[in-house]
């Protein structure tokens, strides 16, 4: 899974979510920067409202909310998200010694594969936003 601060580049960067079951996010800035949270169609949903869209706890007897906007969370995409992401720029995520790299028109090293996805995926929207 990718880092806060790498999602939070990515966000920066342009990129948008559009929530769906399975997405984990978390909430920053709330002293909940540590907590991952999972959209399921049975607990945490999206809801449409008039002032937009808001994910929804329902019957989370812990939470002190009951819903938050979009705005306020940062999406932490899964490996197969990033790499969708790429498109056609995608090549190829091959192991290295020190951990993995992914290959587009550049080539991109991480320590894991989210993270080589995430650099490449940033790059390539540095340049879609230039």
């Amino acid at each position: 899974m990718i880092g806060v601060q790498m999602a939070q580049q990515l966000k920066d960067a342009g990129l948008v979510w559009k929530p769906g079951p399975g997405d984990r996010f978390t909430i920053p800035d709330r002293d909940l920067d540590d907590e991952v949270f999972v959209l399921s169609n049975m607990t945490i949903e999206v809801h449409q409202v008039p002032e937009g869209r808001v994910i929804g706890f329902n019957g989370t007897t812990e939470w002190a909310l009951d819903d938050v906007e979009i705005e306020e969370t940062l999406w932490l995409p899964r490996e197969n998200q990033l790499r969708d992401l790429l498109g056609g720029t995608f090549r190829s995520l091959h192991r290295t010694d020190d951990g993995y790299s992914v290959e587009t028109t550049e080539v991109f090293t991480a320590p894991t594969a989210e993270e080589a996805y995430a650099t490449a995926l940033l790059a390539l929207l540095g340049e879609v936003f230039e």
